[in-house]
């Protein structure tokens, strides 16, 4: 089985990365300072909870309670186990080995504080049972970010959380729970995106949110336009998966010319269509940008669905195959080759 990689990110050159990032970068983020350079008025002393702590919880968690922010992690199991133990321990290439001890880690039925800022760090799949615990713990103001591999997942929650903001976002990162207690960070990119949909809806702790990553070593961007900083991360994550599950390859067979190149690229100009539907066209050229990063990856990897799959987990087709072609069917964009992937993965049985 090749290597699998997280989809929040990839393992590749650092310049490759960087160049997709600066490349996809709008005019207009919000940096944790107001438009004409000045600070703007945040809440102080926020309190943080991460629910899930794999490898994007986990690595928020333990730089934010490194950096003195008051955060908890929403754990289970051995994981959750070895954290209340010996604190979590981070493997990285960026700021070396070490072991944030003690961490604040419980399970959802022992969490009893009334945090300021949810981020929500789980598969898709887990996102359901997430909902009532929110509803348990968080107070008026809370403000609630997913940072989820499926798009729109901001936009479901608010329907379920109609008396709290639920914002959209996503994560630029290489990392994974290497076993329990552990989480491996390869790379030095880590940079968290999210924003409202509408600008009436900013507020100023999301500011504070900013300042507070920034403190703690994480790129923290609020974006002026997360609808399509968040799709256009998902025109990676999308496309290479169901790539990889439709040829059962790794990132080597679609580096090369041939048929899984072929249609890798066919998916990202559905996305690509999509986008402009959507009204939020990408500032980049999508394709010949995301064929430059796949160049760059390890041929060993591959992605975490088809992990999950092969392993026969639940997984996260439904939001990363599926949901194309019913967003395609939404707004009128025939997306074929996403079709074809789709009724094979169901003549499979895959849900």
């Amino acid at each position: 089985m090749p290597r699998s990689f997280s989809l929040h990110l990839f393992f590749g050159r650092e310049s490759d990365i960087m160049f997709f990032i600066e490349r996809t970068r709008c005019a207009g983020f919000w940096n944790g300072t107001a438009r004409g350079g000045k600070t703007t008025k945040t809440e102080a002393h926020m309190k943080y909870l991460v629910i899930g702590a794999g490898g994007t919880g986990g690595s928020i968690g333990a730089y934010m309670t490194e950096a003195g922010k008051d955060v908890t992690l929403i754990a289970r199991g051995e994981h959750l186990k070895k954290m209340q133990e010996q604190g979590l321990k981070m493997e990285t290439t960026r700021k070396g080995n070490y072991t944030v001890n003690p961490v604040k880690a419980t399970d959802m039925a022992n969490y009893d504080e009334k945090p300021d800022i949810i981020f929500v760090c789980v598969k898709g799949y887990s996102l359901e049972e997430t909902i009532p615990f929110i509803r348990r713990v968080a107070k008026e103001t809370t403000i609630v970010i997913p940072i989820l591999n499926i798009y729109g997942t901001g936009g479901r929650m608010q329907e379920k959380l109609p008396e709290l903001l639920v914002t959209d976002g996503c994560i630029y990162i290489a990392a994974e729970i290497k076993e329990p207690g552990t989480i491996w960070q390869n790379g030095d990119i880590f940079r968290v995106v999210y924003g409202v949909r509408k600008k009436e809806e900013l507020r100023p702790a999301l500011f504070g949110v900013a300042k507070d990553l920034k403190e703690s070593g994480i790129d923290g961007v609020l974006s002026e336009n997360i609808r399509r900083d968040a799709l256009q991360k998902f025109a990676y994550v999308s496309p290479m998966a169901a790539c990889g599950l439709y040829y059962h390859v790794s990132a080597g067979d679609v580096q090369i010319t041939g048929e899984p190149r072929d249609t890798f690229v066919k998916l990202m100009r559905e996305v690509d269509a999509l986008a402009v539907a959507m009204g939020v066209p990408f500032l980049a050229d999508i394709v010949t940008t995301n064929l430059q990063i796949l160049d760059a990856l390890n041929p060993t990897a591959s992605t975490s669905m088809q992990r999950d799959i092969y392993a026969g987990k639940a997984s996260e087709i439904d939001g990363l195959i599926y949901e194309v072609v019913r967003m395609g069917e939404k707004y009128g964009v025939p997306t074929p080759t996403y079709r074809m992937i789709a009724d094979k993965a169901r003549e499979d049985g895959l849900r």
